[in-house]
């Protein structure tokens, strides 16, 4: 019996199978034989334990030239880490499993964004950038044999063949790309460790490296470049905000920038009467007239009162429906990027008084009603908003971020749980798995124009990266290991994201 390959074999002649992981064809006596099979999907929905996980080699020091030799390298180490498993799709239990929420974590000042007026310069400014956008794109995208836009196929973190998300950390001395000290401006002190009690900072130097291609290398200048009079918009929690402060220090190298202005009043990001904060940011570089903003929507859904004329009003949560905010701006953006997961559980929803609401009405369906349930629900109705529409706006690049990890040990944030470890990588530094980590993120972009920025596995392996107990402003005794230092890990997720670009 020998083995044949001759040419290329298509779904069709494989009768009907549209996804072959592996093919072998074999000719015996004239015939051929085609065996064919398929990776079950019920094996990426294992979450393994974080004892499990984190049983590998602390050695993580890699020089760049160990990287390339091991690149043609077959077989795997001791040291890989392969993450076949969903962390946002765990069978998590329907309680309160995240930071307290006395952290100022209530969405706004009053749980929904403030009402916005269209202005007539709004209008004008859209359709003129509408118009350009049109202009731009004038040659029609390829299709398939289905008439369907052949970039309209991407759906995952591989981008011409690159998966982002498999590769390891390797240390570089030339990091970190900016200064916790210095970055004020667009940095909150909370989140800046070089100005805690910490003293330890071996996680700044490590840079991600993609397994099987090479990823551009971040510069202000290139990535202003790059987006040259085009809007980059982070919409989510707390955990988008973070990404949107790394971004803004990375540009600027954390230096403050007196020419950089503030747009926050073009969108509507005015501080109301007794709020804390804004409900976001806008920054605009005015020699490229490249703007960064963000826009605060822990459940990426819209909120609206009940009973506006009270003010202790329930808050009418719709689960189908994009924020406010997002559908009236999304024309001014040029790329986009989503994200939620950790506001979703009973004591953050009690809170800020939302009640879950779908076609108009309160909800009640009981699947639905179980918190993971409702955040699924509510990320397939946004990606797939968003992927509707697209069409219209064809420069516009949209990306739903995978879920941060998080790294309490021995309990959780409100038992004690900790996240005290300062040994970088001392679980792994390697992520050889194709899928993401999380399969709920992945499934929701699969067959859409909207990407995933799939960063959960590499930061899975980043449990020194957190605050810890360094946080200035948490409850004694409570350790914060969900958000991360800066500088730190978010870094790499933009650093993801620009390459994406």
């Amino acid at each position: 019996m020998e083995k044949e390959a001759k040419g290329k074999i298509s779904a069709v002649d494989l009768g009907g199978i549209s996804s072959v992981d592996n093919l072998i064809v074999v000719s015996y006596k004239g015939s051929v034989i085609i065996l064919a099979y398929v990776k079950s999907p019920f094996l990426s929905y294992w979450t393994p334990s974080q004892d499990r996980v984190f049983q590998i080699s602390p050695d993580y020091k890699v020089k760049d030239e160990e990287v390339l030799r091991e690149r043609n390298r077959s077989g795997q180490s001791e040291e890989n880490v392969n993450f076949e498993s969903s962390i946002s799709n765990s069978s998590t239990k329907d309680k309160v499993t995240e930071e307290p929420i006395t952290n100022t974590e209530i969405e706004g000042s009053a749980g929904i964004p403030p009402s916005f007026t269209q202005k007539g310069g709004d209008l004008k400014a859209l359709e003129e950038k509408n118009s350009s956008r049109e202009q731009e794109n004038e040659v029609a995208a390829p299709l398939n044999s289905a008439g369907v836009a052949i970039e309209n196929m991407t759906s995952d973190s591989k981008d011409h063949g690159c998966n982002y998300a498999k590769g390891r950390w390797v240390t570089d001395d030339s990091r970190p790309l900016y200064s916790g000290f210095h970055c004020k401006r667009w940095l909150s002190a909370m989140w800046a460790c070089r100005l805690t009690q910490r003293t330890d900072f071996e996680y700044e130097k490590l840079r991600w490296r993609p397994r099987d291609c090479e990823m551009e290398e971040f510069t202000g200048v290139k990535f202003l470049k790059k987006m040259e009079n085009k809007t980059l918009a982070f919409i989510g929690d707390s955990l988008g905000r973070q990404q949107f402060q790394s971004l803004m220090c990375m540009i600027t190298g954390g230096e403050d920038r007196p020419d950089v202005l503030d747009v926050g009043r073009d969108y509507g990001l005015v501080k109301a009467r007794h709020a804390v904060r804004p409900d976001g940011w806008a920054y605009r570089f005015p020699r490229t007239q490249t703007t960064i903003l963000y826009y605060w929507s822990a459940s990426l859904c819209n909120l609206t009162p009940i009973n506006a004329s009270n003010p202790l009003t329930d808050y009418a949560m719709h689960l189908d429906r994009p924020p406010a905010f997002l559908s009236r701006f999304l024309p001014r953006f040029d790329v986009l990027v989503l994200n939620t997961g950790h506001h979703w559980n009973r004591g953050k929803l009690n809170a800020n008084r939302w009640v879950m609401y779908v076609d108009g009405v309160p909800n009640t369906n009981r699947k639905i009603a179980d918190i993971n349930g409702a955040k699924n629900l509510t990320i397939h109705s946004i990606i797939k908003w968003v992927d509707s529409q697209l069409p219209k706006y064809p420069g516009l690049k949209a990306f739903y971020r995978s879920i941060s990890p998080r790294h309490f040990f021995n309990g959780d944030w409100n038992t004690g749980g900790t996240c005290d470890n300062t040994t970088p990588l001392s679980g792994g530094k390697e992520v050889l798995q194709d899928e993401s980590s999380d399969a709920g993120a992945a499934g929701a972009v699969k067959g859409t124009a909207v990407k995933l920025l799939d960063i959960t596995a590499l930061s899975q392996l980043r449990d020194e990266g957190h605050i810890s107990r360094y946080s200035i402003k948490s409850t004694p005794g409570v350790q914060d290991c969900l958000h991360w230092c800066l500088p730190g890990v978010p870094d790499t997720w933009n650093e993801v994201l620009f390459a994406q670009l």
